[in-house]
């Protein structure tokens, strides 16, 4: 996994209302009968995201939730007061190998709404809205918010955009954004220039709060996720799986995990 933000770039408050991604990149995986991935552990206050592009995930939780999500998925779990979670490779998948390739976003909850019952929403890829540009120029697949007039079925608890997009070669998109408005875009594959600035595989840009629109121009086909949102400005406090608004509530979150508050999901035998 590579960190993108906070621990890769120290951006502050400069992505809010998003706290975190973690990308794997093209990976392949030799066939294993072992488990792979993160066995149980609790969250509150945030809503991971986790967009699949190649491979399978399983997950389940303490709230009963279970599912798998495979390639073009994404599945938006609202942590809230609080949850116990496990995600692995899906058992068939681990067991005949192949590439696993994927990201979870750590979107920040709101103050008011810290504690609110925890949910999920599963987005399978024909399920979510896609917008074909005009002159063969790529699509878009509408994650979160909107774009052009498609909207997301993903229910939000602040104002904020996730669009996954394809641009061929010489494609041209413009993203535009109230100046209040953090932006971020991370190249996943191809090269691009991003109001004539390049940026290729695997980097992530930041753009400043000026301004409402981004050029876009693939100079090859290219793919990246752009993340846009209003600004909490709301103090966060990240400790472990906890992201909160003050110390007490992160410590008031673990004294909760350890007293059971957070319900019981099983171990995996790994």
């Amino acid at each position: 996994m590579i960190n993108i933000f906070p621990n890769g770039n120290n951006f502050g408050d400069k992505m809010s209302p998003f706290y975190m991604i973690d990308y794997q990149p093209e990976t392949y995986y030799e066939p294993s009968e072992k488990k792979r991935g993160v066995n149980v552990h609790p969250h509150r206050g945030i809503e991971p995201v986790t967009i699949v592009y190649q491979g399978y995930i399983a997950h389940a939780d303490s709230a009963g939730h279970t599912g798998v999500i495979g390639p073009g998925d994404v599945q938006w779990m609202t942590a809230g007061k609080g949850i116990l979670h496990k995600e692995y490779f899906e058992d068939g998948f681990s067991r005949k190998g192949g590439y696993l390739q994927m990201m979870q976003i750590w979107t920040i909850l709101p103050k008011a709404n810290k504690f609110v019952e925890p949910n999920y929403q599963t987005l399978l890829k024909d399920e979510i809205k896609t917008v074909i540009l005009n002159d063969n120029a790529g699509a878009v697949r509408v994650i979160a918010g909107s774009y052009s007039d498609e909207y997301s079925q993903v229910k939000t608890y602040s104002e904020m955009n996730i669009l996954d997009v394809i641009l061929n070669k010489a494609g041209n998109i413009q993203i535009t954004a109230p100046a209040e408005y953090n932006m971020g875009i991370l190249i996943l594959s191809g090269q691009v220039e991003l109001n004539g600035i390049n940026a290729g595989k695997e980097q992530f840009v930041l753009f400043e709060n000026e301004g409402t629109t981004v050029d876009i121009s693939a100079t090859e086909e290219a793919k990246f996720l752009v993340l846009n949102g209003k600004p909490l400005n709301e103090h966060a406090l990240h400790k472990g799986p906890f992201v909160m608004n003050t110390a007490e509530e992160i410590d008031q979150a673990f004294e909760d995990v350890n007293s059971g508050k957070f319900g019981y999901l099983e171990e995996e035998k790994v």
